[in-house]
Parts: structure tokens; C-alpha cells; sequence
């Protein structure tokens, strides 16, 4: 086993508990959410010490809680006891590092256990960089479509190719060629940008993310919308990048454009945090920005169409705490099939003719 254990050198941060009365979920969603999220070892025992670290390491204690019937983002942090303390390891990004010890903290302060044992390290870029590496493809100008629904995106008799933490896939669709790469584990906020910068590396031509957001807008009713657009609020100013979609996919039915914020943790989304960016914002999610600003920096084009998965303005029966649900499951297929018409629709260059609606 690979003992990773803290550089004193960098420093450590303490992990302070969000109020759970105060969130945007709820209290007793919100620790539906988190009990999905969090490691057995901390969910079964006590320790001394918690501390979160950049690591991608599947010979350490894999949870119990990974996610099945999936092909893709089904990994969770592993974890390490060292006698009475626990290293845990989320793949290197200062974002899913943050957000797996704020998930660990409030979810001790929730189940009334200590939660200032909580401590989190974040990796440093040279760390973040090199765990990316091991992506490696041949990429000569192709569209890599890249996130979550890719089993149902990818041709149904296509083979996937399996690298380290990674599978792929390569198609022709309205005669472009087109890869689809998805990954087990999270590629959480800079993870995410930094994917998009190795696939530019590797001569990719366009970046396409499909995935989920959270609406800012009231009424608009979870997993029947999809979101699109190519701006986002990323560290207190606005970035945009050369859309992909263009002005194609906001054309179409059941298709929103807006504003997005990238957020680093669904934690830090509490009411205060809507009140200021509901007015003017239409979307969160941890990943867009940081992939917009990637691709710009790269001089290729990027877009997102997302799912509308949670409603942080209104509250709904569908949200993040139950993804699982027939009925979720069901609604997300219909607007996947909805996503692979837009993405073809744009590859056929058929901006000129409408597709039909869903709703």
C-alpha cells in the first residue's frame, strides 16, 4: 500500500462545518447527500485526525459507497489509517480536495461528532499537472465529448479503451471525428480545466462537456430543462471562450442560455451565497469555468450542454441527494437522447433548421 501522507512544508487548513439550516438543500437532504459521499471508514468509527489529501491511489481503502451501475465518475476518495488518524485521498485538485473535507466536516458536525479533527492540504499545481499525464491519446483536430452520460452518447456497439483511470472511444458523426472520453474517477472543478488543457496537448480541435448544473432561477423544475451558454463568473470576474454550440444549441427546444457561476464546492452554496448571484446568474456548476478558461488559453473551441439537475431557488422532490430514483433516471435519459440530436444537429451544420422540441 502507498503511504501519502501530509508535507508540513505546505501547510494545513482546517476544515470548518457549514450550517446546514442555512443551505440551499436543507438539512435533511443535505445529509442524505453527504452520507452518500462519505467514506465508510469515517462513517463506521472515530478517529483523532481526518486529513484530506491529493492523491489517486486505488490500493487504499476503497468505499463502500463508490456509485454502480455506471460506467464513469464512479470513484471515490480511498483512505489509509495510520493507527488512530485517517489520511484520506481525493485525485489531485484544489477544489475536490476543499470540497471532500468541507463534505467530511459538516457530515461529523451533522451526526454530532467532532468535526474540528478535519484538516485538508491542498496539491500543489505540479502535483495537479503530472496526474493528469497519464492521459494519453492520439488527437489530430478531433471533437473529444467528454463528462457524464457518454454510454448512451457513444455508439451502442462502439469498444471502449481502458487507460489509467480513463476509457475512450472513437466515432465518425456527420463526418467528423469524434472521441468520447470519459473518466472513473471525479475530474471536480480544476481537474476539469486541467483535462481540458491535456487534451489541447494532445491535438485535440474542440472540447465539448456534457454534465449537470444547478438552476439559480426559480420554477425551473429539475432533469426537463437542458443549460447551455459560454460565460461564467469564475473567481470574481467574468470569462468567455469560443463557443463550440455557437448560438445553435440555445436555439433549440427545451434548451436554456445564461450566465454561469463556477462554484468550487456545493457546500458553500447556502442562501446568502444564492441571494448574491441569483439576480444575475442562471447557472452552477464547479467545472464550465474552469474548462472556458482552459480552452481559451489553448486557442480551441469549448461548449457545455447540461442537464439541469437541482434547483437551489425552489425547492423540488429531484435533487442531489437522490440521483438514483427510477423517475430521475428516466427524465435524464429522455434529455441525453435530447443532447446527442443537438450535438449531431450542430455536426451536420443544420444551424438553419430547429430541431423538434421535448416538452
Amino acid at each position: 500500500m502507498t503511504t501519502l501522507l501530509a508535507d508540513p512544508a505546505r501547510g494545513l487548513l482546517r476544515a470548518a462545518p457549514i450550517n446546514p439550516f442555512g443551505h440551499t438543500m436543507g438539512g435533511d437532504r443535505l445529509l442524505r447527500y453527504l452520507e452518500i459521499k462519505v467514506h465508510h471508514l469515517i462513517q463506521d468509527q472515530g478517529w483523532d485526525s481526518i486529513r484530506v489529501l491529493g492523491g489517486y491511489d486505488r490500493t487504499a481503502v476503497i468505499s463502500r459507497h463508490e456509485k454502480s451501475g455506471k460506467l464513469f465518475n464512479i470513484e471515490r476518495p480511498t483512505a489509509e489509517a495510520h493507527g488512530r488518524d485517517l489520511v484520506v485521498k481525493a485525485f489531485p485538485g484544489a477544489d475536490y480536495v476543499q470540497h471532500y473535507a468541507l463534505i467530511i466536516a459538516t457530515y461529523l458536525a451533522m451526526t454530532g461528532r467532532p468535526a474540528d479533527i478535519v484538516t485538508y492540504q491542498p496539491p500543489g499545481q505540479e502535483e495537479c499537472r503530472t496526474a493528469l499525464k497519464t492521459l494519453d491519446l492520439e488527437l489530430d483536430g478531433d471533437l473529444v465529448i467528454v463528462g457524464w452520460g457518454l454510454q448512451c452518447l457513444a455508439p451502442k456497439d462502439g469498444v471502449w479503451t481502458y487507460g489509467h483511470g480513463y476509457a475512450w472511444q472513437r466515432a465518425e458523426v456527420a463526418g467528423r471525428r469524434v472521441v468520447y472520453l470519459g473518466f472513473l474517477h471525479s475530474i471536480w472543478g480544476d481537474v476539469a480545466g486541467r483535462v481540458v488543457t491535456r487534451l489541447a496537448e494532445l491535438g485535440v480541435g474542440d472540447v465539448v462537456y456534457v454534465g449537470k448544473v444547478g438552476s439559480l432561477t426559480p420554477g425551473i423544475e429539475p432533469n426537463t430543462w437542458l443549460a447551455t451558454g459560454n460565460t461564467s463568473l469564475l473567481g470574481g470576474a467574468l470569462v468567455s471562450w469560443d463557443d463550440f454550440f455557437g448560438d445553435f444549441a440555445a436555439t433549440q427546444g427545451g434548451v436554456r442560455s445564461g450566465l454561469h457561476v463556477s462554484s468550487p464546492s456545493i457546500l458553500l452554496e447556502d442562501r446568502d451565497w444564492l441571494a448574491r448571484h441569483a439576480t444575475s446568474y442562471a447557472f452552477v456548476d464547479p467545472e464550465i469555468g474552469r474548462m472556458g478558461v482552459a480552452a481559451c488559453q489553448a486557442g480551441i473551441r469549448f461548449g457545455y450542454l447540461h442537464v439541469i439537475s437541482n434547483n437551489l431557488a425552489t425547492q423540488y422532490a429531484a435533487d442531489l441527494s437522490n440521483e438514483r430514483q427510477g423517475d430521475v433516471l428516466h427524465r435524464r435519459a429522455v434529455l441525453v437522447d435530447r443532447i446527442h440530436a443537438i450535438i449531431t444537429g450542430r455536426l451536420t451544420g443544420s444551424a438553419a433548421h430547429t430541431l423538434g422540441g421535448i416538452r
